[in-house]
């Protein structure tokens, strides 16, 4: 009995873990940004990740969520609104929202940052839910 809480003590220790900052490649080799693979990034509030050009990107909070709850039958889907920062290496950076659906020309799904494309491709349910974004370099 002991062992088995243990092990449940263990695995949901593991689930605790916040985004980690990808290894950056030492100077003259080749980095993530030469390859320009996309990369998706799961975030929970608060978390950040360093992006395939060495830059931030800080989930700050949900602002709303409107979205219409599953196994309900809605007129509209709704929509919901994070905002991000996203900070270069060694400069201010600058905030932004993205939506899971366009507002009839009012919201984003997407935005351009520094030489990053960032699409919302996911945003789960709850109080403080997890994004998945698509980051793409803007010239490859």
């Amino acid at each position: 009995m002991r062992r088995i809480a243990s092990l449940l003590a263990i695995a949901l220790l593991g689930g605790c873990v916040g985004a980690v900052p990808s290894p950056q490649p030492p100077a003259g080799e080749d980095s993530p940004m030469h390859d320009h693979a996309p990369q998706t990034v799961t975030l929970g509030v608060g978390e950040r990740a360093i992006l395939m050009d060495g830059s931030q990107l800080t989930y700050l909070r949900l602002v709303n969520d409107s979205r219409c709850p599953p196994d309900v039958r809605c007129v509209w889907a709704g929509d919901a609104e994070v905002r991000l920062r996203w900070q270069p290496d060694d400069s201010s950076g600058s905030e932004f929202s993205l939506h899971t659906s366009p507002l009839r020309g009012q919201g984003q799904t997407e935005a351009t940052v520094g030489g990053l494309h960032i699409a919302l491709q996911s945003l789960e349910r709850g109080i403080a839910p997890k994004a998945s974004l698509l980051v793409t370099a803007t010239n490859p």
